[in-house]
């Protein structure tokens, strides 16, 4: 599927001062996806205040890239519901795409665009007023000024995750989802780059975080939680975690990748 099909179909004119106001960011109840015979994610249930950190682990084939794209509204279900900031995302799918933002593995850019040109692009979609503004406080927060006249294609693996992460985050969303954004990135970029991740103009933004890399994602977090065949298996606020716990299950997890 084409970018602009994608990224046309993820916006529409509603503004964020409409989204309905709870206590939850994220609501999942009873979540089923399956491609073809394979079950991949089983009655799902999670809950995630606004403003809150999940970071969530495990191995490849567990489900969290298939959590983030049914949160993202790229996926839908085959049972359950999903509310993001109370709205569901079967009921109004636009209108949560335009308080989220999208970091995966594809950074749906025009490889073919320049940097400037790829967010002015994306931009137009979410009609902002402050678009030039805006596109100039990103590049600077991800450390693309000097490249904005590069086009994509030439663009390292780093400075394109760079660039994607500058796109999700343009419009400023409420709600962040995240699919390893450390690929790609040094550690000074992560240090310099998190900052701007958590803090959206109304407060902290609400993230879930898909991750291998238990260093940054012990960093990052406020709530850790695994995910194995389907469902979560541990959950624990970062405060209160069993790191015994945790790192038994982070070396499961790496044998079973490895």
């Amino acid at each position: 599927m084409l970018i602009s099909n994608i990224m046309t179909s993820m916006i529409c004119k509603t503004t964020p001062s409409e989204i309905a106001k709870e206590p939850l960011a994220i609501r999942v109840e009873g979540l089923s996806k399956s491609f073809g015979a394979t079950p991949v994610l089983r009655c799902f249930d999670l809950t995630l205040e606004r403003g809150k950190r999940l970071v969530v682990f495990g191995r490849n084939g567990s489900g969290k890239t298939t959590l983030l794209k049914l949160l993202s509204t790229r996926y839908r279900a085959d049972s359950g519901n999903i509310w993001i900031n109370g709205i569901s995302t079967d009921l109004e799918p636009n209108m949560i795409r335009r308080s989220i933002g999208v970091v995966l593995h594809n950074p749906m850019l025009y490889q073919d665009m320049t940097c400037e040109e790829n967010l002015r692009f994306f931009g137009s979609m979410f009609d902002l007023s402050d678009l030039y503004d805006r596109i100039s406080d990103v590049l600077c927060k991800v450390n693309l000024v000097y490249q904005k006249d590069q086009k994509a294609r030439n663009l390292s693996h780093g400075m394109q995750k760079r660039l994607g992460i500058a796109r999700a985050l343009l419009h400023d969303p409420e709600v962040l989802l995240l699919d390893e954004p450390e690929s790609g990135l040094d550690k000074q970029m992560l240090d310099d780059v998190g900052p701007f991740l958590f803090k959206s103009t109304r407060g902290n933004r609400t993230i879930v975080m898909a991750t291998h890399n238990s260093e940054i994602g012990l960093k990052w977090a406020d709530e850790v939680a695994f995910l194995s065949k389907g469902t979560i298996v541990y959950r624990a606020s970062r405060s209160d975690m069993d790191e015994g716990r945790f790192h038994d299950m982070f070396l499961q997890q790496l044998e079973k990748i490895t």
